[in-house]
């Protein structure tokens, strides 16, 4: 039986605590909410912050434990990394794993190191970035250089709204510090998916495309289709650029999250590698579309067990998640679903009940559902999740 340490017990994080659980694993799990469901599987809990380093690596000392996972949090994740370094656990170097998770930090290691990157800096002062956004113009974006699920992000087209924009970024900041950046015109869909390094070899990447609800938020994904409607060529760009940035890090072992564009000129950008498995559903997603595993692989690797059978597989048939959600304030009243949509869907999961308040989609904490829906084509997956109001559409009073 081997000890793994899970930094937190959301929703989100139970597939990997299940999966620890079901091969006889000690279970432990962390962060600072005691009524997280994870908490009710493990064998123990501990009320601390995934954040505070100092405090996770007493646990993990004091428990001995055999290995740590950070599943889908990209706050935890230079935790899980610091730790893993220090008790000679398998994972990735905690310096390149903070880059990564810190948008200052990371678009400065791409810049030295001659990847394609917007304009960009951070500021702890307003006035500061003020001047900043003179030279870069708007629209650009607004973001809190460490908070994670799009909270704190503005898009901003109107300069005279930069102050609200920039004290929002700074409520959901933990540095207290705010990125400026000029936005990248795209050509297609952002891009997202998760990937998984072995030996420091990227061995499997699952790309999709990133869909947003432009009735309520244009920032916080509601879902991904798979496969990604990109072509070959430039997916190809992609992968190499990830596998020189993951070169140039050490990353060694583990999970990664994508999130990047192409611009209207061809040129490939990186938004974000979070060094985690996503959120959104997408491990479970990968799972149905290329029989891959990534949540187990997660546990295995973070445990120094052999990750054998992990290789590139095609995505088969055409597949999506979706966060259920609400487009207005409210009280919710029913789940407004059409035949067709209710043909296609593979799993559901609702967790809200009638008459409980909900608001409009802002951030992925308004998540009111998920799903993961199987389609017939690549063409009707696309124009349903673009338009999904007219197929699943929450209903308030």
């Amino acid at each position: 039986m081997k000890k793994v340490l899970f930094l937190g017990g959301a929703p989100t994080q139970i597939p990997p605590i299940k999966y620890a659980l079901e091969q006889g694993h000690e279970v432990i799990t962390l962060d600072y909410l005691p009524d997280n469901p994870g908490h009710k599987l493990a064998h123990r809990y501990y009320n601390v912050s995934t954040t505070d380093k100092e405090a996770v690596l007493k646990v993990a000392r004091d428990e001995g434990i055999d290995g740590i996972v950070a599943y889908a949090s990209d706050p935890a994740a230079p935790t899980a990394a610091y730790v893993a370094e220090k008790m000679g656990l398998p994972g990735n170097p905690y310096e390149s794993v903070e880059i990564l998770a810190r948008k200052d930090l990371f678009r400065d290691f791409l810049a030295k190191h001659g990847f394609n990157v917007p304009r960009s800096k951070a500021f702890y002062k307003e006035d500061e970035a003020k001047e900043w956004l003179q030279e870069i113009g708007v629209p650009a974006f607004v973001k809190p250089v460490d908070s994670s699920g799009s909270k704190g992000v503005t898009h901003l087209q109107n300069a005279e709204e930069f102050s609200a924009a920039f004290e929002h970024a700074l409520k959901f900041s933990r540095e207290k510090k705010v990125v400026v950046e000029e936005k990248i015109v795209r050509q297609g869909y952002q891009v997202a998916g998760d990937g998984f390094v072995l030996n420091g070899e990227l061995v499997f990447r699952c790309w999709a495309d990133e869909h947003f609800d432009k009735l309520c938020n244009g920032l916080v994904p509601i879902g991904q289709t798979f496969p990604t409607s990109h072509s070959d060529e430039l997916l190809k760009e992609a992968h190499k650029e990830s596998q020189r940035l993951l070169t140039l890090l050490g990353m060694k072992t583990g999970a990664l999250n994508f999130d990047f564009v192409f611009s209207e000129d061809g040129k490939f950008y990186f938004l974000e590698l979070g060094p985690r498995n996503g959120g959104c559903l997408i491990p479970e997603v990968i799972r149905y579309a290329t029989g891959v595993d990534l949540i187990s692989y997660t546990v295995d690797a973070a445990l120094g067990l052999p990750c054998t059978g992990l290789t590139m597989k095609p995505t088969e048939g055409f597949w999506s998640s979706y966060m259920v959600h609400a487009i207005e304030d409210g009280k919710f009243k029913d789940l407004s679903m059409s035949e067709r949509a209710k043909s296609y869907i593979v799993e559901q999961d609702m967790q809200v009940q009638p008459g409980a308040k909900v608001s409009v989609f802002s951030g992925s904490h308004d998540t009111l559902g998920t799903m993961i829906l199987n389609y017939p084509s690549l063409d009707e997956m696309l124009d349903m999740v673009d338009n999904m109001e007219k197929d699943i559409r929450v209903v308030v009073e």
